[in-house]
């Protein structure tokens, strides 16, 4: 079968490496893709977010399943569009990606049916805004409503702080139209992980746990990015808690947007924090994390392109995944500057070293080729993900490739990983 998939970044390299393992495929294409998928698919110059012209090289290549990697496409309504025209995607509908696409609707769903989260506010007026930070007081988080690749989420520990923030969303439109309207929610304490499931709109299939890093510097300073590395399995997820995550928060939220009249068919990730064995919803995405779908593809050893197929079928009755008992840990590496400025077209040295390392794979997100070389493309450039026996293991195993490889001003954290090694080992997923 032939299989198009959508995006360019590092979550859509780990999902074309784990594709190409199917014995059901026989060619991928990816778009618009970067240089590291262009070594296992064939690329397409076609943005994710033309999804005109997505369908239209769908129904000519004779395409049988479609796989959406980034939330734009998802949210502007390309699985509704490629439906209409008879074609086979993987992925929610405009209507159930409102998850990821408005948080205001999220809280709300979330309100409305019991599910654990935040108390919040939400508002188009500044001025309301600020009058009800005065009342409520810091720390507290302001949020833009819409999609901003994961920087839209402002962590306030002062009343000046979320002031600011408000500013820099609704007045000077740091984030466009998805800063139109803004959610102020409570600042909730904890620990930070993420559980992930394939979803037909009524069965689910869990993924194991996994933790992400957002901001960009060591110890969680500084701004969010996009992520700038993240672990599986997530040791602050012990096997109880994974069981009230699945059924006071994935279970209910399916079913709350099937009572809607929207069944979410696809991916459905809960961001997540975790405090006294207890989780509330930080936030929902519609589709795989990035860099989360690094190590959680390469633990997967079932082959994931049944799966997809159930899922665009609306049927998992059936399919079970089997995963690799080992721990998996990718440590981004960035452009010097990222999230903000930064330069591109520099030349990476060292991938063909790294290549050699054993239980390793660097996935690429922001790369392209030039004149036969490989350079920087993007903020984030590259995700090294390793497999190891303990998290430990995996942690010495991707540093040791990250060493390998350079260019100038790289940039990536050292401490990827290393909240999981204050937790006690656990003996079971």
């Amino acid at each position: 079968m032939n299989i198009l998939v959508i995006g360019g970044g590092g979550r859509e390299h780990s999902l074309a490496w784990k594709i190409r393992q199917s014995p059901k495929v026989d060619r991928i294409y990816c778009a618009p893709g970067n240089a590291g998928i262009e070594q296992i698919a064939q690329c397409v110059k076609v943005p994710a977010d033309d999804i005109d012209e997505l369908a239209r090289f769908a129904k000519k290549e004779k395409i049988d399943l479609t796989v959406v990697g980034p939330e734009l496409p998802l949210t502007l309504g390309i699985v509704d569009a490629f439906q209409e025209e008879g074609l086979r995607i993987f992925g929610p509908s405009r209507d159930a990606a409102r998850l990821e696409g408005s948080k205001a609707f999220t809280k709300e769903l979330m309100k409305q049916n019991g599910i654990p989260s935040a108390f919040f506010s939400t508002f188009t007026d500044a001025e309301d805004a600020t009058r009800y930070i005065q009342e409520v007081g810091a720390p507290i988080v302001v949020k833009a409503d819409g999609l901003c690749g994961g920087k839209g989420v402002i962590v306030c520990n002062t009343v000046e702080e979320a002031l600011d923030a408000v500013n820099l969303i609704m007045i000077n439109e740091a984030f466009g139209d998805a800063g139109r309207k803004i959610v102020v929610e409570e600042c909730l304490q904890g620990e930070e992980a993420s559980v992930l499931v394939f979803t037909d709109g009524q069965r689910i299939l869990p993924m194991p746990s996994s933790q992400d890093h957002k901001a960009v510097f060591d110890g969680d300073k500084g701004p969010n990015t996009g992520g700038m590395g993240a672990y599986s399995p997530a040791p602050v997820v012990t096997k109880a808690l994974e069981e009230q995550i699945l059924e006071t928060i994935m279970r209910p939220t399916i079913r709350a947007m099937a009572e809607q009249g929207h069944p979410y068919r696809g991916l459905l990730y809960a961001g997540l924090m975790i405090e006294d064995d207890t989780a509330k919803v930080l936030e929902f995405n519609c589709r795989f994390g990035d860099p989360e779908a690094q190590p959680l593809l390469m633990r997967l050893k079932s082959d994931i392109v049944p799966v997809l197929e159930a899922i665009a079928d609306g049927d998992l009755s059936g399919i079970e995944l089997e995963w690799d008992p080992r721990a998996a840990v990718c440590v981004v590496m960035a452009a010097r500057g990222y999230p903000k400025s930064y330069k591109k077209g520099l030349e990476i040295s060292g991938l063909e070293k790294a290549a050699e390392i054993p239980d390793t794979v660097v996935f690429h997100a922001g790369t392209k080729s030039s004149g036969g070389k490989i350079v920087t493309n993007g903020g984030r450039v590259l995700g090294v993900t390793s497999a190891g026996d303990t998290i430990a293991e995996a942690i010495d195993r991707a540093y040791s490739t990250v060493e390998l490889i350079q260019w100038e001003g790289v940039h990536y954290r050292k401490d990827i990983g290393m909240k999981a090694l204050e937790h006690r080992p656990r003996t079971s997923e």
